[in-house]
């Protein structure tokens, strides 16, 4: 057996495989304290203790690592320790890890692009105007190039040619921002609906108090991938339903002779807050939301017709002296 000391490389790689907090810190890139509150929280495993000095491993820093990306996927500190826990107890995060890929991954086959500033000044009119590319950064239609002032990234081109076929047509840009900020209000009470629903009929039988096994992970991202397309295909319809049918409406009230016969009775969809559906929810449950709303706007309307008619002389009944009403 041999007694020789290790050599140069053999003593880097085991100092290599132990840290100072301080160190464990800059490979990391969490800070001091943060590492110290994950281990108050159970999050990472204690330090082993050699004389005054705490020492850290190999399997702090990937725990480290798995954290920091569990917390970019948007899971809270709680959930994370409950999946962390899981992985120590040997079920695995392969699976689960792989159902948050797949709902992170594109739900579009839409590839972004880039623009230089010239390029998008030519494509709006040839003018700079600095208010609408303001605009269209803070809504995310543009985004800036690190290091590069005069170039774009686009995560949407579609996005971005509709815009410039609406300018060329004479609307103003700030009508277009404003007009996506609406849009964008509507299309995101959709998606979280379309959510709802499918976690509610779907989705329930993955979300149990424990974290879902690889196996049933799995199927809940094959899931996802199937269903993903849905929710546009549901959309495109009935958006084609709506502008067939509005356009059709449109064009007949101008070209009528007369002012336009509204439909008597005619059921209308409106928009209300995902914060205020959510509320509805939990005061009366779901099977119980549509008949609230009705019944709220058909409470708020008789409210203001009582106060119209109180607050109108002229309609308040008198009462003369034999106690009859006048």
């Amino acid at each position: 057996m041999s007694s020789e000391a290790p050599g140069p490389q053999e003593r880097a790689e085991q100092s290599a495989a132990e840290y100072r907090i301080e160190d464990l810190a800059h490979h990391s890139g969490a800070t001091v304290r943060t590492i110290r509150a994950y281990q108050d929280r159970g999050l990472l495993p204690r330090p082993e203790r050699r004389g005054r000095a705490n020492v850290y491993t190999d399997t702090h820093l990937s725990r480290l690592r798995q954290i920091a990306d569990l917390l970019d996927r948007g899971y809270t500190l709680a959930s994370i320790k409950e999946l962390l826990e899981a992985w120590d107890a040997g079920r695995g995060l392969g699976g689960v890890l792989g159902l948050v890929a797949e709902v992170d991954g594109p739900w579009t086959d839409e590839r972004a692009g880039r623009i230089t500033r010239a390029e998008l000044d030519e494509r709006f009119g040839g003018e700079p105007d600095e208010a609408a590319v303001r605009d269209a950064l803070d809504l995310g239609v543009l985004e800036r190039v690190p290091g590069k002032d005069d170039e774009f990234l686009v995560p949407s081109p579609q996005e971005l040619a509709v815009a410039a076929e609406l300018h060329a047509a004479g609307v103003p840009l700030s009508a277009i921002s404003g007009h996506l900020r609406e849009l964008r209000g509507h299309v995101e009470h959709i998606a979280a609906r379309f959510l709802e629903f499918t976690t509610e009929h779907v989705f329930a039988r993955y979300l149990g108090p424990q974290p879902p096994t690889d196996t049933e992970a799995a199927e809940a991202a094959s899931l996802v991938r199937r269903l993903r397309p849905l929710a546009q295909q549901s959309v495109d319809a009935e958006l084609a339903r709506a502008m067939r049918m509005f356009a059709t409406r449109h064009l007949h009230r101008h070209l009528a002779e007369g002012p336009a016969v509204e439909v008597a009775d005619e059921q209308q969809s409106v928009a209300i807050p995902v914060e205020t559906m959510r509320a509805v929810r939990r005061l009366v449950g779901l099977e119980h939301v549509s008949a609230f709303i009705a019944a709220a706007a058909e409470r708020e309307v008789q409210t203001r017709t009582l106060d119209a008619l109180t607050s109108n002389p002229s309609n308040t009944p008198t009462v003369d002296q034999k106690g009859d009403l006048a």
